[in-house]
């Protein structure tokens, strides 16, 4: 049988249903899983994706395109495939895609994680033959914190830092985790401010309901107002005039990868949280075992380690499918 999703120079592409995945450059109709930048990308004719992403997509790419929100679990169908969204818990509006033509199910997870984050649509187990999955931290090293523990640090170094008088800056995709950070701050601590960035995601999730506290810090403003405060920033922010300006600080990366200690070196700062909105190993190898997969492929990350593991360990065929999915966005003052 012909296998349903395929790779071309295009992105992942679905033969049947005449329609692409996450493509990475310009295609007539694309399924969108979330608002990441390498996940969803400005010239598509026509995009289909959860309502809840629709605001980003309207403030990242523009107001001229044509779109379509579905909710999660609506079925629909194009040229006889059925479509449904799913939640993948990565982010506001993330979604797993199940396709599903001749009794046969295939899942793109996207970004995905299981782990609760307090913000996004818990993850939703899909059972399927054909599983799609990330491998951005597959590998055995990568075991993050319970979140709920990793807020309380955050919280307790904004307030060692406030004693001292800094400032504390927290570099953050402004579509995340800021909003997971904001979500769970102790605002008794001190005031919140806010890199353009994730002031404007903040203000496209207000029109769908979310909320969050922190103020803009507009060009104007006094800096001498920013005493013992909680900045939230892009890690692209970081090393740039603006930043410079918010003196005295101490600053974090707030990033899976944190969990190693060269990480922070690298990138730099005086703290590193290994908050993450992708799955670690634990989770990854739970998606496997609860999916009832018959074949796995295994795309961005550590593709050709975690599918080899997949075969050896759970007896599943995994195989390597090549994208240009990543894990870092160039993010400026949106």
């Amino acid at each position: 049988m012909r296998r349903l999703l395929t790779v071309d120079e295009n992105g992942l592409y679905c033969k049947q249903g005449d329609f692409y995945i996450d493509p990475w450059k310009p295609v007539k109709t694309a399924l969108i899983s979330h608002g990441h930048s390498d996940h969803m990308r400005w010239g598509m004719q026509h995009y289909i994706c959860h309502h809840h992403t629709l605001p980003i997509l309207k403030l990242r790419l523009g107001t001229e395109n044509s779109t379509q929100g579905v909710a999660y679990g609506e079925v629909f169908e194009i040229n006889g495939v059925k479509i449904s969204f799913h939640p993948a818990g990565h982010i506001i509006g993330s979604a797993q895609i199940r396709l599903e033509f001749q009794d046969e199910v295939w899942l793109f997870t996207g970004d995905y994680k299981i782990a609760k984050d307090g913000v996004s649509t818990p993850y939703e187990l899909v059972k399927c033959d054909h599983f799609i999955t990330e491998s951005t931290f597959g590998l055995p090293i990568y075991h993050f914190p319970p979140p709920e523990l990793i807020y309380q640090d955050i919280n307790s170094w904004w307030r060692q830092n406030a004693d001292e008088g800094y400032n504390t800056v927290l570099l953050a995709y402004s579509l995340g985790k800021s909003q997971n950070i904001l979500a769970h701050i102790d605002p008794s601590i001190g005031e919140v401010y806010l890199h353009g960035a994730v002031a404007n995601t903040n203000n496209a999730l207000a029109e769908i309901g979310y909320h969050f506290p922190g103020k803009y810090i507009s060009p104007d403003i006094d800096r001498s107002a920013l005493r013992s405060a909680l900045i939230v920033a892009p890690p692209s922010a970081s090393d740039t005039p603006w930043l410079r300006k918010l003196k005295p600080y101490r600053i974090a990366m707030c990033s899976g990868w944190m969990q190693l200690r060269g990480a922070r070196r690298r990138k730099g700062v005086d703290r590193g949280f290994a908050l993450s909105d992708h799955c670690d190993w634990d989770q990854l190898n739970q998606a496997i075992r609860q999916t009832d997969a018959k074949h796995v492929y295994v795309t961005h990350g550590y593709e050709s380690i975690f599918s080899k593991w997949v075969t050896n360990h759970f007896g599943i065929p995994a195989s390597v499918l090549k994208t240009v999915y990543n894990d870092e966005e160039e993010e400026s003052e949106l």
